[in-house]
């Protein structure tokens, strides 16, 4: 199954790994047809032909030189394509699965274990692909090739190769097959090497604030030197082929010079001559390298199994979340209904997120969400744009169940602004067309102003053309936060939702924000989930998240009069504000 997905994988690049396996096959016949054609150039000088004679069969090794080393030439090159194209074709299908992937499929793998498998893991697949079209296949002929001219060439002399091939053949497997767990070991400690990275970096303020630079290098020291440790045992492991090798060799030089002089001087040359021995001698090299190449096949094959199971994990990787048959294509207006929903987060997890969800939500209102951490608040509004599915019930938007919507209609329809607020490296410009990327520059100026972010990007020397680095790491965290509120008026959705997405600003850039969300796009559903009650103190509807269930829902005014969650939320938060006064 795992041969069967990668090898789909190779697509364009099928005719340049067949022209390898054919080339590698032309260039091994022509290599061992060469230590013939000298033997036989030896024994026509040593029985004394003349010069022209000598000259002749020198062109002939000559060409047949360069014959195997063009088909060589070519097969590196047809090779280098088809492992190159094949890996590229690898990680763009990864690439692809992933921006498929639901949150629930995503939430199965972590970011590093993504990024190994498709750096680290891909590049194990690549080069074992290259030695599989190209040594995979030489060895094996080579062997063939060379042990069949050698019984042709040496008669009883070639059989050195009954005893030195089985010992170098078990040495090889030996030593492979103790080697392997420590490389199986090492690909689940890159997952953990990384991780440690990217924590470092993306909390590299936090790492700094705390000063705990030197826990972090530890941390890290710790990762890379168990990594060290296992290919240090691997390699150690790996690096006893060489003397095997050696002594396989030395024993058959040995073995065909001592008992070739033996037969020369004993037969006079009538049975095996000088010739046949400088062939064996190259015959018996080729045969031992090609079995030493392929013990490197063996164990590369090995090591990039665990890398290919962990590829073809994400390729065979099930969406869970797809569109229909036939889906609907228009959403018609923000209406919103949460059905008896209950939710949880894998079908393996004991308890449910949010249980008996009834709401109503008319088109155009305005509503709040408060509640305490973990009450299920963002679990709630990521079932609307369907970035989970229920387990039970049905939410339905604009009249019509989002599991009937194409995927693309819903999610144009519906623009959040999630917790983790990200923005991506390139101009303020660019970051605000990845919500419309056919936006002017004063539906963007408009979007901007509607989202109090117009006034600081004209602060800044280049406007909107001022560069965010990676993460938006160059502007605050409240400028951050209005700039992807903008990025999100762009879709002129007809569900807005601000998952806390003005914690980061004062309560009067808040306010000024709020207001103009009713002013500017009062038809346009609009759901906040915040941690102030000022927030949404003018909402159309308040709902009160308690332990994923909705403890109760209401005005302002209704919620002050009976909700006991909500009164104690607004005395906390006023009584506060007026001890600071």
């Amino acid at each position: 199954m795992v041969i069967k997905t990668l090898a789909k994988c190779l697509r364009e690049y099928k005719k340049a790994t067949i022209l390898t396996l054919v080339f590698i096959a032309l260039e091994v016949f022509v290599e061992v047809l060469i230590p013939f054609r000298t033997a036989d150039m030896v024994n026509m000088i040593k029985a004394g032909v003349d010069m022209q004679t000598v000259l002749h069969q020198g062109i002939i090794l000559v060409v047949m030189a360069l014959a195997s080393m063009s088909c060589g030439a070519i097969a590196a090159r047809t090779c280098a394509d088809a492992a190159s194209g094949f890996a590229r074709n690898v990680r763009r299908d990864m690439y692809v699965k992933v921006q498929e992937f639901s949150f629930q499929n995503i939430d199965k793998f972590s970011t590093a274990s993504l990024v190994t498998r498709m750096t680290t893991d891909v590049n194990n697949v690549q080069m074992t692909f290259m030695m599989l079209i190209r040594t995979a296949i030489r060895s094996p002929l080579m062997f063939i090739f060379a042990i069949t001219m050698a019984f042709i060439m040496g008669g009883a002399l070639a059989a050195t190769f009954i005893v030195v091939v089985p010992v170098l053949v078990f040495g090889l497997l030996k030593v492979a097959k103790t080697a392997m767990p420590a490389f199986r070991a090492v690909f689940r400690k890159y997952d953990k090497l990384n991780e440690s990275i990217e924590e470092n970096v993306r909390g590299m303020r936090v790492v700094k604030g705390f000063s705990r630079e030197e826990y972090e290098k530890e941390k890290f020291g710790r990762a890379s030197d168990n990594i060290a440790m296992d290919f240090t045992k691997a390699d150690r492991i790996v690096a006893l082929n060489n003397p095997i090798m050696q002594f396989c060799v030395y024993f058959n030089m040995v073995f065909i010079l001592s008992i070739g002089s033996m037969l020369i001087v004993k037969y006079q040359g009538t049975m095996i001559d000088v010739g046949q021995i400088s062939a064996m001698l190259t015959y018996a090299m080729q045969v031992l390298m090609s079995l030493m190449m392929l013990s490197m096949v063996y164990v590369m094959t090995t090591i990039s199994a665990e890398s290919a199971r962990r590829i073809v994990e994400v390729l065979q990787e099930e969406a869970s979340i797809v569109n229909p048959e036939n889906p609907v294509m228009e959403v018609r207006d923000g209406s919103i209904d949460f059905n008896d929903v209950s939710f949880k987060y894998s079908d393996k997890a004991k308890k449910f997120a949010l249980s008996d969800v009834d709401i109503h939500i008319d088109s155009g209102m305005t509503v709040g969400i408060l509640g305490g951490t973990g009450s299920s608040k963002t679990s709630l509004v990521q079932l609307i744009p369907r970035l989970y599915d229920v387990t039970e019930g049905a939410v339905k938007v604009g009249g019509v169940d989002v599991r009937e919507y194409d995927l693309d209609t819903l999610r144009d329809a519906v623009s959040m602004v999630l917790q983790k607020n990200t923005l991506f490296s390139g101009t303020i410009k660019e970051n605000l067309r990845w919500g419309n990327e056919n936006a002017t520059d004063e539906e963007m100026m408009e979007a901007c102003k509607l989202a109090q972010a117009h006034d600081f990007i004209m602060g800044f020397e280049k406007g909107y053309d001022h560069y965010i680095e990676q993460g938006g790491s160059n502007v605050s965290g409240g400028q951050k936060q209005r700039l992807c509120i903008a990025r999100a008026l762009l879709k002129k959705p007809k569900i807005l939702i601000l998952d806390d997405s003005t914690s980061a600003v004062d309560t009067r850039t808040d306010a000024f924000i709020r207001e103009g969300f009713k002013k500017f796009i009062p038809e346009t559903t609009k759901i906040i989930i915040a941690q102030r009650v000022a927030s949404v103190m003018d909402a159309d509807m308040i709902i009160i998240m308690d332990n994923g269930h909705i403890a109760d829902k209401g005005t302002h005014a209704e919620l002050l009069e009976r909700s006991e969650i909500y009164r104690e939320i607004y005395e906390q938060q006023t009584r506060g504000g007026e001890d600071d006064e």
